[in-house]
């Protein structure tokens, strides 16, 4: 074999040296070029349409109403797989239709949004859940090996980020998916959701290093080893945290109670002349008439439960209707029996004003057993909308009360899918956390089960009681403690025994150190991979 600047290799070894350096040529990059990762490997049209198959088929079933934990792992594999194996005009414009299709079936019928709008939602979330692979194709075959892995869960971090900014919050994220296994979510007490997020991105970049090159590669392995090594130690830790560190001590009994539905044909026309401005006395009598049948009934349930022994009761979100000015009337109705039978009464008003926009107060007023109001909370984030348009506008800062129970505080339904509003829960020191809600059959069990991470999370006991959903009680592990389904329920009430001290979390500490760690990361990944000495 012979080199540059050397004497030639004898000539009986010629041929077989020549065929040795274009085989070592073909295979080993330049030495004035980078070692570069070539994931745009071809292959048959047979075998990319199989990868998009499998990926639209897990994508179905890996966030939502049907979910199915393990799809969320393996179904962002094939669709990276896919996105790497196809140019970028077709990869990149097939995977952004399939997860605007699974997004449209996962959430089916949870988009409280009417007409051409829903469709312009659509389109809108399918762009940042593109992000991560469009990243990752433009990104990863610039760097080597492992570093090259960290692109796309950096990136689906980012993504989801930046999503959870908007009107909708964290609703999509495909942490969510991950209900249920505890072990697992104890890493949300640290990092958010954005640890599990970045977890099944990580899982889906190492899987196609190792396809691409195989074990024999040492990259490959070692990649391997590192994340499977990662995600076992996530879980074996939040296993021994599960076993030692639970709920211990003193538990206080809470109620939530839902309202019983009144006939609509009560209060349909004077409703809809209240908001029109154009409300007659006629009309507001027949208001207080209706509105004083829930009233009366949501007080009587709460005397039953607090002579049941119930210490904390409190209602669904806006489940008490009421004219401004008869509010004060009723929550005087509300201190006396808190301070009768020396107990918590969290009382959800939807206080009406004459007018559509800024008509409805949507709060809670937390009495007292001494009959005093310790705090009024109103709904921070209201849903985008109707809902939006309607609403008196709030401060959104969360209040807490110190009690022989714990630190009580409160946020209302929609406003527990912003971390960054149950934020406040944490540094508060809050140890019970009350969640009036009122949902629809789309969205249950799903919703509540969302606002469970925000008890491992903040390291808070979390107690949600919801019209039209499932109610459920969690402590700050995440471990369910009661439940009652509002559309299997004819008493419409819950009854739990919930933990009277939470715990401090580093999540609740730093908020989403981990979220912009990745952001940076991602950041230094784009600048490692646009070097202009990687052209």
């Amino acid at each position: 074999m012979s080199s540059e600047g050397g004497e030639a290799a004898p000539s009986s070894h010629r041929n077989g040296a020549f065929q040795v350096d274009a085989l070592v040529e073909a295979k080993a990059p330049r030495s004035d070029q980078p070692a570069i990762l070539d994931v745009r490997r071809p292959q048959g049209w047979r075998a990319s349409v199989l990868l998009f198959a499998g990926a639209a088929g897990l994508l179905l079933i890996s966030n939502g109403a049907d979910n199915v934990p393990l799809a969320a792992w393996l179904a962002p594999v094939l669709l990276l797989r896919f996105t790497r194996t196809q140019s970028l005009q077709v990869g990149l414009p097939a995977a952004y239709a399939v997860l605007v299709m699974a997004f449209a079936f996962d959430f089916r019928g949870m988009a409280p949004v009417p007409g051409v709008a829903y469709y312009i939602v659509l389109a809108a979330f399918g762009l940042p859940l593109l992000l991560p692979y469009l990243l990752d194709r433009l990104l990863a075959p610039r760097l080597n090996g492992f570093v090259a892995t960290l692109v796309f869960p950096t990136a689906y971090v980012a993504a989801e980020w930046l999503l959870s900014r908007g009107p909708y919050g964290t609703w999509a994220s495909i942490a969510y998916s991950q209900y249920g296994d505890l072990a697992l979510l104890q890493i949300l007490a640290v990092t958010g959701i954005w640890g599990i997020t970045f977890l099944i991105g990580w899982f889906a970049a190492v899987c196609n290093l190792v396809w691409e090159e195989g074990l024999g590669s040492g990259r490959a392995r070692t990649a391997a080893w590192v994340c499977a090594a990662t995600i076992a130690t996530v879980i074996a830790i939040g296993g021994v945290s599960l076993a030692v560190s639970q709920p211990s001590g003193q538990t206080v009994r809470v109620a939530g109670l839902s309202k019983l539905d009144l006939p609509a044909t009560q209060v349909d026309g004077p409703s809809d002349r209240l908001f029109e401005n154009k409300a007659t006395a006629a009309d507001l009598t027949a208001l207080r008439q209706a509105y004083s049948v829930t009233e009366d009934d949501l007080l009587a349930r709460t005397e039953r439960e607090m002579r049941a022994g119930a210490k904390i009761v409190f209602w669904g979100e806006a489940n008490a209707p009421v004219l401004k000015e008869d509010e004060a009337a009723f929550v005087a109705r509300g201190q006396a029996l808190a301070a009768k039978y020396q107990a918590y009464l969290g009382m959800a008003l939807g206080v009406r004003r004459a007018g559509r926009h800024s008509a409805v107060e949507n709060k809670i007023a937390l009495v007292q057993p001494n009959g005093a109001v310790a705090w009024e909370f109103s709904k921070a984030r209201p849903v985008p909308g109707a809902e939006a348009y309607m609403q008196v506008p709030s401060t959104g800062k969360l209040l807490v009360a110190t009690s022989p129970y714990g630190r009580l505080s409160s946020v209302i339904c929609f406003d527990a899918d912003f971390p960054e509003v149950v934020a406040q829960a944490g540094g508060l020191r809050t140890d019970i956390l009350l969640v009036p809600s009122n949902d629809w059959r789309a969205i249950d069990p799903w919703h509540t089960q969302m606002a469970s991470f925000r008890a491992i999370e903040q390291g808070v006991n979390l107690v949600r009681q919801t019209s039209h959903g499932l109610s459920a009680a969690y402590d700050f592990q995440g471990r369910r403690l009661a439940s009652a389904d509002y559309f299997q329920s004819a008493d419409q009430a819950m009854i739990s025994e919930v933990p009277t001290q939470g715990r401090h979390t580093l999540y609740a500490a730093l908020g989403d150190w981990f979220a912009f760690a990745c952001i940076g990361g991602l950041a230094l990944l784009a600048a490692m991979g646009l070097a202009p000495w990687r052209r």
